[in-house]
């Protein structure tokens, strides 16, 4: 397959001499949390579906992804191949990627709610040939759905299902045998080790074609950025990470999954989130610093238990993927020993600008963040030229992180001549370097932290039979960001309701968090002359309704 990457040489001699890319992999810094502390904790698991906690040391996670990268060789699954894991947080995502990485396999990490529209264009067009997804997870039977699949993907020649116990179960598949064991077994592995700049990894983003688009990363572009990240928070192999955002999401990946092997720290991780539960954690395990969306830290501050929880070990709360209201960062700081940090990023360049520990309060919640070492950021006008400090423009973003395409569409890169990526997102910088984003130039709706692909959404309601028109306007909400509003326009005697809206996305296999909220019927469109819809007179409408008229 060709992947259609996009990595020149004259970027890759520039990111070394800068110092930003380490040129190692993540199989290297496991290396060295084995040689340090082979019986360290790497993973602490909280498996809410069978209610066990499964721990894991380095040297157990080490002889574990050496399992699974030999019997990946027995599957026929070699260098280049496209590995898709639709896990929860369970330690099977971990140790599937590190097995993956050492044969130079891509990882295509799935979040767990997609359903038969996403998952079967995704997995169609990674070309992939082996997925993991969970045999049961939060009510929802994964085989029937993936068998139903099948047919109209001709690359995949496995599924296997982590919980289950037939022969296609996880624990048969990968565990029953020690491969790792037999002599021939290192030196197997070690003439497949890709290198830094190989891509590793192939995680979707939702963008306004349609159509998800498939973002590759190398070992350079994340490795890279995350070193700066340890350097930037002072982490260290005494930190313990709390992940609860989803492994399948760029936030869990790079800072759930990546960055803990890095540091040889334990992680934590939450399949599902539950705010005591959490918070039951951190308290039993000293966690020191988490990262997740706006929502995951409301529940914990606004939790009404909350005082009866020693949280004193949480040193940061990194919250990005939407602004946070200055109300909660300052509850968080009368309340809580922690600090809040905010930040922005895109799956295409993780997280590269963010507040500093020692910044004010009032910076946190009026910012998001400034770049760190490694990275650049610029607000232009419409003709490309720099705007002042204050100005709102277009932001653009340049730097160690960025990735090195989309999947066989290298001509949606976007780079100009001077490597600066086109974000998509408005925004303005103040006189210090930090930026506040604005807005949106694409349409796209941040739910809970997750983008919601507003025109595959709009697509999907214009198919209802009782739709002339649709559009889809995200609307401000305290705890989740923004929530979504469809606004639509019916045929000659259509009607629709919000349950019969509901029952027809869930018939079509559109992932529950996608669907719209609030429903307005109304008579026409607002548009410009040019026939195109106002969207934002429709949000300025929607921000006078609340999820009660859903």
């Amino acid at each position: 397959m060709d992947l259609g990457v996009i990595l020149p040489e004259s970027r890759i001699d520039a990111m070394r001499e800068a110092g930003l890319w380490p040129d190692r992999t993540v199989l290297d810094y496991l290396d060295d949390a084995v040689a340090a502390a082979p019986a360290q904790t790497a993973i602490t698991g909280y498996d809410g579906e069978r209610g066990e906690v499964v721990r894991l040391s380095y040297g157990e996670l080490d002889a574990l992804s050496r399992r699974i990268a030999l019997k990946l060789l027995q599957l026929g699954i070699g260098a280049g191949d496209v590995v898709s894991l639709q896990l929860p947080n369970w330690w099977q995502f971990a140790a599937m990627h590190l097995g993956c990485a050492r044969i130079g396999a891509i990882t295509n990490p799935l979040m767990p709610i997609f359903r038969e529209r996403e998952l079967g264009f995704m997995l169609g067009f990674a070309e992939t040939r082996l997925l993991v997804a969970p045999e049961r997870f939060r009510g929802f039977d994964y085989r029937p759905m993936i068998d139903g699949l099948r047919g109209e993907l001709p690359a995949l020649r496995h599924a296997v299902y982590a919980g289950a116990a037939g022969a296609d179960g996880f624990d048969a598949v990968f565990l029953a045998e020690p491969l790792e064991d037999a002599p021939e077994a290192d030196a197997i592995l070690a003439g497949r080790r890709p290198g830094a700049n190989d891509v590793v990894e192939l995680i979707y983003t939702s963008g306004t074609t349609g159509q998800p688009k498939g973002v590759m990363h190398t070992s350079n572009t994340t490795i890279g950025h995350l070193a700066l990240w340890i350097e930037h928070h002072g982490l260290g192999r005494d930190d313990v990470i709390l992940m609860a955002s989803p492994l399948a999401h760029q936030t869990g990946f790079l800072y759930g999954l990546l960055l803990p092997v890095m540091l040889g720290a334990e992680v934590v991780l939450m399949d599902r989130w539950e705010p005591p539960r959490a918070a039951e954690i951190i308290q039993q395990h000293r966690c020191s610093f988490t990262m997740a969306a706006t929502p995951f830290l409301s529940d914990i501050v606004h939790m009404p238990n909350v005082a009866d929880f020693d949280l004193s070990s949480l040193r940061t709360f990194v919250s990005a993927g939407a602004p946070i209201p200055p109300a909660l960062v300052q509850d968080a700081a009368r309340g809580f020993a922690f600090k809040v940090l905010s930040g922005w990023g895109m799956t295409e360049c993780a997280c590269p600008t963010i507040c500093n520990p020692d910044d004010a309060d009032e910076r946190v919640w009026s910012s998001d963040g400034a770049p760190m070492r490694g990275a650049e950021v610029k607000v232009v006008d419409e003709a490309g030229r720099e705007q002042p400090a204050g100005e709102e423009g277009d932001l653009k973003f340049r730097g160690s992180s960025l990735f090195v395409g989309y999947l066989k569409k290298p001509e949606l890169h976007g780079l100009d001549a001077d490597g600066w990526f086109d974000t998509g997102d408005r925004a303005r910088i103040d006189g210090k370097g930090y930026i506040r984003i604005s807005g949106r130039s694409k349409d796209i709706i941040i739910r809970g932290g997750e983008n919601v692909p507003v025109v595959e959404l709009e697509d999907v309601l214009y198919r209802h039979p009782a739709v002339q028109d649709v559009a889809v306007v995200g609307v401000p909400d305290d705890r989740l960001g923004e929530r979504g509003c469809a606004y639509v326009t019916l045929k000659a005697d259509g009607e629709l309701s919000m349950e019969v809206l509901r029952q027809y996305l869930e018939d079509s296999g559109t992932a529950k968090q996608y669907w719209p909220e609030m429903l307005e019927v109304i008579d026409e469109m607002p548009r410009t002359p040019s026939g195109k819809i106002q969207k934002f007179k429709l949000r300025q409408r929607a921000e006078a309704l609340t999820p009660d008229r859903a």
